[in-house]
């Protein structure tokens, strides 16, 4: 293989293998000489791939972790593995998937081959992923044009359809993508309403990036970061509630269950907790957390949860088949 550059790529791909090579099965696989090999192997060195060298009679190679992430060079099966778990956790804003991941996706997506983005496509259309919270899901293709528009500094045009209904266009700066565990939403500034504002993602549709690029405005809200932006725009908008509930479990069993942002319930017994919390969320969202905690519990406040949870049950009910007039067979 007289091609340096491509010799290189394709010495690089072996070494990710984890696993030692000898310089002689190396010399082999790329049909080069022992001493060109350690002439390759420096020149990745230069580039900052840390490769290690054994010494001995047959001597080894074989990449180790650095101080600092080198590009990788993915197999078409592991590039599609990343893409569609990327893709799968962004439409459902999986707690824990941050807006580093959805950059991930948007650079790995950018450099896919058709025939891969086309097998990424056809598995994500083909698997039906249980959705949490409200049930809210987007396209990660949306996810990824934002992504890339903030990481641009580029302003970005889309419809967007309001709590009420109603459909506008709208040009932003967007300034930061931010997942609550249950949805995602556009920090942006808003350059039709001259104003800093929020979006749901899951309300927007068609993005896309105008071209035009833009300086980073600085939040209102002085040291705030975008999440913390968020969050007291949510209070604003939406009641704060003091949420206060009694289960029959374990507190380990009802911490294991609960999302790792909700404060941890305070053990009242052997088999009992209690969990007090001020949250701006829906009722609805509530009511379905306290729900797939999967034991008994009793809501002592607010009366408004504990009217949701008593219709909710009572739906539940009358859609229920009894067991004697179930179908068998």
């Amino acid at each position: 293989m007289t091609d340096t550059p491509a010799r290189l790529l394709r010495l690089l791909s072996l070494l990710q293998t984890p696993r030692e090579w000898p310089g002689s099965e190396l010399a082999q696989r790329l049909d080069v000489s022992a001493r060109t090999i350690r002439r390759d192997i420096d020149r990745l060195r230069a580039l900052g791939y840390p490769v290690e060298a054994t010494m001995g009679a047959i001597g080894g190679y074989r990449l180790v972790a650095g101080t600092a992430m080198p590009p990788l060079l993915l197999e078409d099966e592991e590039a599609v593995a990343i893409a569609v778990g990327l893709r799968a956790g962004a439409g459902h804003a999986i707690e824990g998937l941050d807006e580093a991941s959805v950059r991930a996706l948007a650079k790995l997506e950018q450099v896919l081959p058709s025939r891969l983005r086309h097998r990424v496509s056809t598995l994500q259309a083909a698997t039906t992923p249980l959705t949490r919270g409200d049930g809210a899901t987007i396209d990660p293709q949306t996810l990824t044009v934002m992504a890339g528009a903030v990481t641009g500094t580029e302003r970005l045009r889309f419809g967007y359809r309001s709590g009420d209904g109603t459909e506008t266009k709208r040009q932003v700066e967007p300034y930061r993508l931010v997942s609550t565990g249950s949805r995602w939403y556009l920090v942006a500034y808003d350059l039709g309403r001259d104003d800093w504002r929020t979006f749901r993602v899951d309300r927007v549709s068609e993005p896309f990036p105008t071209g035009a690029r833009f300086t980073p405005r600085e939040l209102p809200t002085g040291n705030a970061d975008a999440a913390q932006f968020l969050a007291r725009s949510m209070s604003r908008l939406q009641p704060e509630w003091d949420v206060d509930v009694t289960f029959r479990a374990p507190a380990e069993f009802v911490t294991a269950r609960l999302p790792p942002y909700l404060p941890a319930p305070v053990p009242t017994g052997p088999l009992s907790c209690r969990l007090r919390m001020t949250v701006t969320d829906s009722l609805e969202w509530v009511a379905l957390r306290l729900a797939l905690v999967d034991c008994e519990f009793t809501a002592h406040a607010p009366a408004e949860l504990a009217e949701y949870l008593y219709q909710l049950g009572a739906r539940l009910t009358r859609a229920s088949v009894p067991t004697g007039q179930r179908p068998t067979g």
